[in-house]
């Protein structure tokens, strides 16, 4: 019984300390915003439509495939994830949605709300975490440690 008390106690401490970073404060972003991502891995290739908005103190995030198929919803609420609707648990699109609040995140507010994080130029980083190069303010490749690799661009109306 112990060891089954302590094993979950350690898988419980591990999830914890797994989670995404999120920024100190929520960053002054311009919203509503929607993004086409495309996630590379392994010679296979995802496209995803993700719209960021603005819920009273909340901000929603809602991804879904290119067929309109909700993948994953969550709400950031007082720097906390909540689950939005009644989608299983998503932790690649918790992750996403966090890195993608790193790389929105404006230049002058990152020190602030990532003290561990670095811009230089086109390029910001959070050390063993991702790295964003930026092609334009809402274009830019996201780079997580052991994959995959997401490409962001604005919405833009036509068929990717």
């Amino acid at each position: 019984m112990i060891r089954v008390l302590l094993l979950g106690c350690i898988l419980l401490l591990s999830a914890c300390a797994s989670q995404a970073p999120l920024p100190a404060q929520t960053p002054s972003m311009a919203l509503p915003l929607q993004l086409h991502i495309q996630r590379l891995q392994a010679e296979q290739r995802q496209d995803w439509v993700l719209v960021i908005q603005r819920e009273g103190p909340a901000i929603r995030w809602s991804m879904m495939d290119l067929l309109g198929i909700p993948q994953a919803r969550q709400k950031l609420v007082d720097s906390h994830w909540q689950a939005d609707g009644l989608l299983p648990p998503n932790p690649e699109a918790r992750e996403l949605f966090a890195a993608l609040l790193f790389a929105l995140t404006p230049r002058d507010e990152l020190p602030g709300n990532y003290p561990k994080a670095w811009q230089y130029g086109a390029q910001r980083s959070l050390p063993a975490r991702w790295d964003v190069r930026y092609s334009q303010p809402l274009s830019f490749e996201l780079n997580l440690p052991k994959g995959p690799k997401y490409l962001i661009t604005p919405l833009s109306g036509d068929a990717p």
